[in-house]
């Protein structure tokens, strides 16, 4: 009970009205403009957020692609044309890089030795050589024969061995099942977007440099919200002050608010888990498959022809074509061959009468089967 004399107050809550419930439209003029910009402070900071979340990803996923973080010494290199036993080499980036043939491997000889970018050779590790692609590059290598699958990083040049593509470590050659034999049949293929982040990442592109370690993440520029200007609507009828005075243009971030937990606070953005790139190896399916040497591929029959009959009672040999880029190729092939053992003879032989750009090639029965034979 009250006193006489005493004025009656009613309780907050009844005569007071919670901003939060409000519709902008029903706030005062300078309440509305504070309340848009709190708003967008709170976009900023979430665009803020995801951008630092992004990067990190990215930084993640790179390292993780180059083993458990960058080498001391490690570096992006091309490389300039270099000469091995009277053969030149000329490196180069090839993203679309796809071919078959005969891989091997090293191991104790090296292990801890330099590689041709400045890492040190761990042959327990997933690593490759290759004499051309760029330093380092993540490679599919496909075992042909038994069809395992494996995800290799090139950091090192080599095979120098004629009738070889690539070199893998003694732990990728164990994994691909090759280990005891020595050699096996396979196809190689560049990850184009595996291979082009890690560059980046060496190279300190557009990107950003490679973070070392937990170090802090760098990026060369945050990324800015696109913004657009917008009228707001005249406020409501009955309050003739506003009504006489509407708002100025005023910017708004056209970014979508974040979400908020049930604090109110602005939620991190989400960001999925990166891939698991551990050493995984995958089984797919393989078809029979012949190996030949190749002597050359000529636009021109004649020029097949002429090296097919100065290389006659080496091997079976042949002339045959294949449309490649839109255009007929005559491919001029000793075999098929038994084995690698009979494929390193007869490539020595191709090169002893004067083919230096010889090669091994792994064909599967269908890419065979969709070349024909030339007559004449």
């Amino acid at each position: 009970m009250l006193n006489q004399g005493t004025t009656s107050v009613s309780p907050p809550s009844e005569t007071i009205r919670d901003d939060r419930h409000l519709n902008m439209l029903d706030h005062p003029p300078s309440r509305r403009v504070a309340l848009i910009g709190r708003y967008a402070l709170v976009v900023l900071a979430g665009v803020f957020l995801s951008a630092c979340a992004e990067t990190q990803f990215i930084s993640h996923t790179a390292k993780k692609y180059m083993g458990s973080g960058t080498q001391q010494g490690s570096q992006y290199k091309i490389g300039a044309p270099y000469q091995i036993n009277g053969v030149w080499y000329y490196p180069k980036e090839n993203f679309s890089y796809d071919e078959t043939g005969i891989a091997s491997w090293y191991g104790p000889k090296f292990h801890g030795r330099r590689t041709a970018n400045g890492e040190r050779y761990d042959m327990t590790a997933i690593s490759a050589a290759h004499r051309t692609l760029p330093l380092p590059s993540i490679v599919r290598v496909t075992n042909l024969q038994n069809g395992r699958s494996l995800v290799v990083r090139v950091n090192d040049r080599g095979p120098y061995a004629r009738g070889r593509i690539i070199d893998v470590s003694r732990r990728a050659a164990q994994l691909l099942g090759f280990l005891k034999k020595g050699t096996a049949r396979v196809r190689v293929q560049v990850m184009a977007k595996e291979s082009r982040q890690l560059a980046a990442r060496l190279r300190g592109g557009k990107g950003g440099r490679l973070a070392k370690g937990d170090s802090p993440i760098i990026v060369d520029k945050l990324p800015k919200p696109t913004v657009v200007s917008e009228n707001l609507l005249p406020p409501r009828e009955g309050r003739e002050a506003e009504r006489t005075s509407p708002l100025s243009p005023v910017r708004i971030a056209s970014a979508p608010p974040p979400s908020h937990n049930r604090e109110g606070a602005p939620r991190a953005p989400h960001v999925s888990a990166p891939p698991d790139l551990s050493p995984r190896v995958s089984v797919v399916g393989v078809e029979e498959t012949k190996i030949f040497v190749q002597a050359g591929a000529f636009a021109n029959f004649e020029n097949a022809n002429r090296v097919r009959a100065n290389l006659t009672g080496i091997a079976p040999i042949k002339v045959t074509t294949v449309l490649i880029g839109g255009r007929d190729l005559f491919r001029v092939r000793l075999g098929p061959l038994k084995g690698v053992g009979d494929a390193d003879k007869v490539l020595n032989k191709v090169i002893e009468a004067g083919y230096n750009d010889a090669k091994t090639i792994v064909d599967g029965a269908s890419e065979a089967a969709a070349s024909h034979v030339v007559t004449y």
